[in-house]
């Protein structure tokens, strides 16, 4: 029986049951679901702050399954697997290789990111013939993509091609963002996903497509989609703008699909309107993939407002998740994944566990228990009391 914890936001008692979800590998019928996944780090690792990530493989694959036991897809090596804020390539080609080894054996969907970090971040010789602010040149970066695609591809996972910093530094303008995509979907041997992440989620993509007009940025990105549509799939849109992503998407050509990536307004988008609908990849389906997966097979049986009614209230913690400054979600979800049980520890690549305030752990702790997110209470309830007191608080 659980009892009150001491939360800096004042006491609170966790609830006794969690909702009953169980598993059930069949995917959705209605939309194409993908959780973008965390990597589980090695807590014994003893690594400086300067080396490379030490991650935990089979808790990190054990959790991928967790995924698609519930029937989702998994986006592999992406933002929320702190790829470029803890994770290197290195580390994100061996998430990949054993992710897609692990979906082969389940039957799980898997799709993975395909960018360009094996590049040179800052600092040292500049390459031949280098960029505008002195970083790598256009044909760096797509020598970079290349090696990325050409990992998926022969791994026989769908990549998403992400968003760069690094073309982000090269480009001189739209035309180079034209030139480069139009160079790697004529390259791939499959439709690929399209990634537009904005600048709250990562500071360094600030005018991506070449602008930071939005509606400028918005007519390249559709203009590359429209000059190969026979090679994407679909788009995910990561800009926390429900308005533009609805725009975005009545203006796809036929067959392109538009993946939200809206973790403010998700519920919406995907339930859609009288003239579409978005597919969804998003990062706060890790947290809450057992219920989103439900939800969304009650989407599929036309009940709009049954599924409104499951997924409408976890806003409030996704939201809470992916505050400003948004790119420090990814430690709210590594909280929850150890809260539910799904890791033995609260440790990051990175240390990025103390990203976030104490404050702003316990009340994400608090909404997903609200929820009923977590199989065991007690056993939350417990890990919370640990980190409160870790803290010098009054469990």
């Amino acid at each position: 029986m659980t009892t009150t914890i001491h939360l800096p936001q004042g006491p609170y008692t966790p609830r006794a049951t969690p909702l009953d979800l169980a598993p059930t590998a069949l995917p959705p019928t209605s939309r194409t679901v993908f959780s973008a996944a965390h990597v589980v780090a090695d807590p014994y690792a003893d690594i400086s702050p300067d080396d490379a990530a030490a991650v935990d493989w089979e808790a990190t694959l054990a959790f991928r399954r967790h995924l698609w036991a519930h029937g989702l897809g998994v986006a592999e090596a992406m933002d929320t697997a702190q790829r470029g804020m803890g994770l290197d390539w290195a580390g994100a080609a061996e998430l990949i290789r054993r992710s897609a080894a692990e979906a082969k054996a389940v039957g799980g969907r898997i799709a993975c990111g395909v960018g360009t970090d094996q590049l040179r971040p800052t600092g040292g010789p500049a390459p031949t013939d280098a960029g505008p602010t002195g970083g790598p040149a256009l044909a760096d970066v797509r020598t970079a993509y290349e090696e990325q695609l050409a990992l998926a591809e022969e791994n026989g996972v769908q990549p998403i091609l992400m968003a760069s910093r690094a073309l982000a530094r090269a480009a001189r303008g739209p035309e180079d963002y034209l030139s480069t995509y139009a160079h790697l979907l004529r390259q791939a041997s499959e439709p690929v996903i399209l990634h537009w992440l904005g600048p709250m989620f990562d500071p360094a993509l600030e005018g991506y497509w070449g602008s930071t007009d939005l509606d400028e940025a918005t007519d390249t990105f559709l203009e590359v989609i429209a000059g190969h549509p026979d090679k994407v799939d679909g788009i995910k849109i990561s800009l926390l703008d429900a308005a533009r992503e609805i725009d975005v998407r009545r203006r796809l050509p036929s067959g392109v699909r538009c993946y939200t990536g809206d973790d403010f307004t998700y519920p919406e988008l995907i339930a859609g309107d009288e003239r579409g609908f978005s597919h969804a990849l998003l990062g706060i389906f890790d947290p809450l993939g057992p219920l989103a997966a439900h939800a969304v097979r009650v989407l599929d049986t036309g009940d709009t407002a049954g599924f409104r009614a499951l997924l409408d209230p976890t806003v409030e913690l996704s939201r809470h998740l992916f505050r400003p400054p948004t790119r420090f979600y990814k430690t709210g979800v590594v909280l929850l994944a150890w809260l539910a049980g799904h890791q033995s520890h609260f440790t990051m690549a990175g240390g990025l566990q103390s990203a976030r305030s104490l404050p702003h752990l316990a009340k994400a702790y608090e909404l997903a228990d609200g929820l009923g997110l977590f199989p065991d209470p007690d056993l939350a309830a417990h890990r919370m009391r640990a980190l409160l007191a870790v803290h010098g608080g009054t469990p």
